[in-house]
């Protein structure tokens, strides 16, 4: 009763708008090797024709422009975004240096040029970077998150692409920064939530180890972090762009891994957001687990049935 009574009092000033739900989809694959254009198509359809899911998982959320495997090329998941006709969260990579961003810019302006309203009526907006305020503060650095980005950075790359997409077919559409909520109420990063039309709010109670973090608590810990992010937010929009439970890894302070867990808080959390927040859910397809040994996926990378029934 009281998760329900929250949905109603939070969620219900967004039913009336498009809402959009979807997975995030990263440049690799789970054994490093990258991605290419039949990959991306292959989930982007098995993601709409997931059982259980009434065909409700249109969009996708991705972290990069660029290609895998190229210095600037287009990213080919814009190609299969309209050849399965999925509504995109463009990404921009932010933690790789202005060089490196810059290039990020080029291949989406690239994109909007050769693909035109094809491509650019799909983008539901852009976001600059991904967890680089996590990264480089003090939470991050001591677990090793690898490169960030200060808020200054950020703040600019925001501007440079504000610059970039005037006068073009991408002007106009809603521009954004995701990170964690701990970032996101830090006063520090204040003149982010000022530059951006909406705030990417990504959430995993499993790794939250400063409190409680037993599966019993996740719902309870999600709905509040949540709440951090939106009591900074002035009003703008907040999307819920990453957020899952893994079925493998190791147990994190009390958050054990397992598919009766991930399926208990894809039921609670999951099937609270879908419909009434716009939703990107970590994750369809495990990428990069080389580096983690933790999978989040719903579904094996070689088949295409949920590792669980998804029914909501």
């Amino acid at each position: 009763m009281q998760l329900c009574h929250l949905v109603s009092l939070g969620f219900a000033a967004t039913a009336a708008a498009q809402v959009y739900q979807g997975f995030n989809y990263d440049s690799v694959n789970s054994d490093g090797s990258c991605r290419g254009y039949p990959d991306f198509r292959g989930f982007f359809e098995r993601a709409k024709n997931l059982a259980g899911t009434e065909g409700h998982f249109t969009a996708a959320r991705l972290y990069t422009s660029i290609e895998c495997g190229t210095t600037a090329d287009p990213i080919s998941a814009f190609q299969a975004a309209i050849d399965t006709d999925t509504d995109i969260l463009v990404g921009l990579w932010a933690s790789a240096g202005r060089n490196a961003y810059g290039k990020e810019l080029s291949a989406l302006i690239t994109t909007a040029k050769q693909l035109g309203s094809a491509f650019t009526d799909r983008v539901i907006g852009i976001s600059v970077g991904s967890e680089d305020l996590f990264r480089s503060s003090v939470q991050g650095q001591p677990d090793d998150a690898g490169a960030g980005a200060t808020s200054a950075e950020i703040e600019g790359y925001i501007g440079w692409v504000r610059d970039w997409i005037r006068g073009t077919t991408l002007e106009g559409k809603p521009i954004g920064h995701v990170d964690t909520w701990t970032s996101w109420v830090a006063p520090e990063n204040a003149g982010i939530i000022s530059s951006v039309d909406f705030l990417g709010h990504n959430a995993f109670p499993y790794f939250e180890t400063t409190r409680i973090n037993a599966i019993e608590k996740a719902a309870d810990n999600f709905w509040s972090g949540l709440k951090q992010t939106e009591s900074v937010a002035n009003g703008k929009s907040v999307f819920i762009t990453e957020t899952g439970w893994p079925t493998m890894g190791p147990q994190q302070r009390d958050a054990v891994a397992s598919v009766d867990n991930t399926k208990g808080y894809y039921s609670q959390i999951g099937c609270a957001l879908f419909g009434q927040r716009n939703t990107f859910w970590y994750t369809l397809v495990d990428s990069n687990m080389t580096q983690t040994n933790i999978s989040f996926a719903l579904t094996p990378i070689d088949s295409a049935a949920p590792k669980f029934d998804l029914t909501c």
